[in-house]
């Protein structure tokens, strides 16, 4: 294996990449699935797609302390 490859292995499995994803958001509907299971919501929970569009009209209609 070269030495690019063992790197790469080394930093996912330091859990670099999961916080940076934390850090970024790109977890949140892993997240969103994890609430919805864990308090039994007896709604279907929404699809990836529809998920994102809900969280960006909500940040849309209420911009709140945004840097962007």
């Amino acid at each position: 294996m070269s030495a690019a490859h063992h790197l790469v292995r080394r930093i996912r499995r330091s859990g670099l990449v999961r916080f940076a994803s934390g850090v970024l958001g790109a977890d949140k509907y892993e997240r969103y699935l994890d609430y919805h299971r864990r308090h039994g919501c007896s709604e279907p929970p929404m699809s990836e797609k529809e998920y994102w569009r809900s969280l960006t009209d909500h940040q849309e209609a209420n911009p709140g302390a945004r840097c962007c």
